[in-house]
Order: C-alpha cells, then structure tokens, then sequence
C-alpha cells in the first residue's frame, strides 16, 4: 500500500452522507427558463417571470427559479446533481479535512432513497497537502559592498547575505531581503547629451470645415528633455525642429442622430405545449443615423411570453432494479452449498411517463443462473486493511474516520458455466448469498476488525 507521503492526499471511497433539506417549492410566481445546465446546476434562457411552476413544467425540459433562490430547479423528476469539486483542505500542512456537496434536483417526485427535492447531501474526508509545516530559516551576516556601478556621477553599490544559519526546511524562507543597495557618488561629473521627448498629440485643427481662404492647419510639438543636453561638461543639443504642422483631412459633415420606427407584428406562439416567447422588432430608421450620429438608444427586439396550457410530452425513465430473488431450481427442493445451478429474477419499473411520452426501451425482468451460497460455512481468510472512510458525522461534533479488515469465505470451485439446454449453448453462472466465513481469530474477532480515527481541523457546513 502506498504511504501518505506517497499519495499527497488520501482519497476515500465509502459513501456517507448528510442530509440537509430545504423547503418544498410552493405555488408563489417564479421565473421559468428553457434549458437546465447540469454541468453547473444553472438556469439558461429566460423566458420570464411571474408563472408558476406547475405552468414552467408543463414542459418537462424547461427549469424554474424562485424569486428568494439562488439555484436552479429542473422540470424532470428529480435526480441527484453531480458531487462539488472538494474545498481545500482545512490546513495547508499536516493532516486535515475537506467537504463536497450535492443537491436533488427537479420538480413533482423524490431523488433515491425518498429524499425531497432541494435537499443538500454533504461528505467530509480527511486530506493532507503537505506532510510537515514550512519552518523559517536565519540570515548569515552581510558581505562586503560591491564596487560602485558608475564610473561618474552617481551610481548604486549592493551588499548581499545568505538564507543558512538555519537553513529553512519544508517550504520555509528567511524574512526580508537577500541584497541591499545604497548610493554611492564617484565625485566625477558626466557629460549628458540631448534627445527628443516623443511628440505630443495633435493640437485642434484650426477650422470646423473645408473650403475657407485659408486651409485648417493642425500642430504639435515636443521638447529636448529625454534627456536635457548638460552645461557642465556641455553635452549635445537635440537635431531638427521641436514642432510640425499638417493640412486638417476630413472634415466631416454635420452628425444625424438615428430614430425608431415603429413597433412589428407580434410574431407566433413557437412551440406546440408548455410555454414559449413572442417577439416584436423595430428598425433605427426614422431617420438613419448619417456621419457619425449617435444610434437608436434602446432594445430592437422586446419579448413575451405565450402559454399553450398544454402539457408536453414526458418519457419514461427505468427505476434502479430491485433485489435478485432466492437462487432455486423448481425440480430440487434443497441446492443451497451444492454445485447445482439454479434460476433467479430481479425486476424494475419504467416511472414518470407521461401525456404520450415514449415509453421505456430495454426489459423490465433480468434472469440469471446462480449457485446458492447462502448462509453456507466455509473457511476464509482476512483481507487487507480497506481505504479509510469518509468522516462521520460530516458536519456534526468530533467525526470519526474508519477502516476494516473483513473475514472473506473462500469460495468453492464451482463451474463458471453450465448447459441448460441443448443447442443454446453455455450459460454463465453466479455466486448468490452471503456465506458465513470461518477464520483463525484476529486481535481478538472473527468477522471484523475495526480502527477509527479521529478527523483534524474540520471546517463547517454552510449553504454553498
């Protein structure tokens, strides 16, 4: 198994949870969307507001929001959402905790398990980022200042020390600086020749329009300051003219600024159930805007929303199966521990189908054959430790994380196929029940051995 060093992070597989529930949607108006992004539990495309829910859901692929929500319901039955990425880990070094979130979303059932729509589910798992904690380290003392960096006028000389008396461990630093500077002065005068500065903007042309007794002039000029020709030793003065004009080139007419025409015909309702959204448009068009005038302030196109009172059609969707029933053979009354294979069904029911929605593809009843090993006394032996668990209670006083080694019956070497019938080839089989294990007992137990720990720097549980 790896080491925690080796891992960084300890992943934990077991599920448990906590539940959260939040009130149940009411009549109140909400505003309705056209799409459910599952990938981030978002509302998409605003039809409007001011419908209730159960008219929103007369299509099963539209969603709703309540006026105080702040996340997403779709129309579908209800489904879990994807689990949250993990937050950090409470602690940036050593061992800490960390929790993820679902939510179950969608209108008019239960998510698995009877939980209600809106229900929050936590996890909380112990993680660790970084196996020790930075420790700071110490400066040696300051070496001796540089040369100066000039030759003349003034320059800088630096002076540097080193981060090793102690050296830091684990990601640690020393504070402040490993160098230093200060002026020096090399008593000695440079000679500083001129160069331009950039030239400035374009002043303002001298007329508004074209065709005048004199041609509109713009000008702009720049300075001999970058940097300024010295006196003492003289330095050289900047070449060419420090300004320059240029004929203005075009002037333009006066600006016309745009106008609305009237509103269109509102367009039809889109759809055929549930609801849809009519538009008007207009056109900037009385007058064009011409020469650099200022557009039509406003929307071209306003929306509503239409309601065709008609439910759209909902699909059916398969239920999780049910449990395998007893493995038998109708021809022998007792086959459990033996190699005798047997028959067994497990079935499911298509849910949700509604006003002429397709109905579910696949087969409601699943036959298997099997070996019925129930309850049959066979030797085991102790498997590994399992992964750590995840922590409980994740957002109650002091969780626990636990991890097992269980007793695992040895199973017998039965055939992994069997012939019913002639011609229809062989049939795999499976192993059915629970068998009862016997193993040399370990630290006192013969079924489980059981180690908990405590989880460390465990953050709250807030609405996310």
């Amino acid at each position: 198994m790896p080491t925690r060093a080796q891992t960084g992070r300890l992943l934990l597989l077991p599920l448990q949870l906590l539940l959260l529930t939040l009130p149940a949607t009411g009549s109140d108006p909400v505003h309705c969307f056209t799409q459910y992004e599952d990938s981030t539990g978002k509302c998409k495309g605003l039809l409007g507001g001011g419908v209730s829910a159960e008219d929103c859901c007369l299509n099963a692929d539209y969603a709703f929001q309540e006026a105080n929500s702040k996340f997403c319901m779709p129309c579908r039955l209800p489904q879990w959402s994807p689990w949250s990425e993990w937050a950090p880990c409470s602690v940036t070094c050593t061992e800490g905790s960390q929790l993820r979130h679902r939510r179950c979303v969608g209108w008019d059932g239960q998510c698995p398990e009877k939980v209600a729509p809106g229900t929050l589910q936590w996890q909380l798992q112990a993680c660790e980022d970084k196996l020790c904690c930075p420790e700071m380290g110490g400066w040696s003392n300051w070496g001796p200042w540089s040369t100066c960096s000039v030759t003349c006028s003034k320059g800088v000389q630096v002076r540097r020390r080193a981060c090793d008396r102690p050296t830091p461990k684990c990601g640690g630093h020393c504070p402040g600086e490993a160098q230093e500077s200060e002026p020096c002065d090399t008593k000695q005068v440079c000679p500083t020749h001129g160069a331009w500065a950039t030239w400035g903007p374009w002043g303002p042309c001298s007329g508004t329009c074209n065709g005048g007794p004199k041609a509109p002039m713009e000008k702009r000029s720049r300075t001999c300051s970058a940097p300024e020709p010295s006196t003492k030793p003289p330095g050289k003065p900047c070449p060419g003219s420090a300004s320059e004009q240029r004929v203005c080139s075009g002037l333009p007419p006066c600006p016309v600024a745009g106008g609305w025409g009237p509103w269109g015909a509102v367009s039809p309702c889109p759809v055929t159930c549930g609801l849809g959204q009519t538009q008007e448009q207009r056109t900037c068009d009385h007058p064009v805007p011409k020469y650099g005038g200022p557009s039509c302030v406003g929307d071209a196109t306003r929306t509503h929303i239409c309601n065709t009172a008609v439910h759209c059609p909902v699909n059916g969707e398969w239920g999780l199966w049910g449990e395998w029933s007893t493995c038998v053979r109708r021809s022998i009354k007792h086959i459990s521990c033996q190699e005798i294979p047997g028959q067994q069904t497990r079935s499911r029911s298509c849910k949700g189908r509604k006003f002429d929605g397709q109905r579910c593809v696949g087969e409601q009843q699943d036959i298997r054959h099997c070996y019925n090993i129930q309850r049959c006394l066979w030797k085991g032996s102790w498997l590994e430790w399992s992964a750590w668990g995840l922590c409980m209670p994740p957002c109650g006083p002091n969780p626990v994380r636990t991890r097992q080694r269980l007793c695992k019956a040895t199973l017998p070497n039965f055939s992994p196929t069997v012939t019913m019938v002639e011609g229809q080839g062989e049939k795999n089989v499976t192993f059915w029940g629970k068998p009862s294990a016997l193993c040399d007992a370990l630290q006192g137990q013969k079924v489980v051995v059981e180690e908990k720990r405590p989880c460390l720097h465990v953050p709250a549980c807030k609405e996310p």
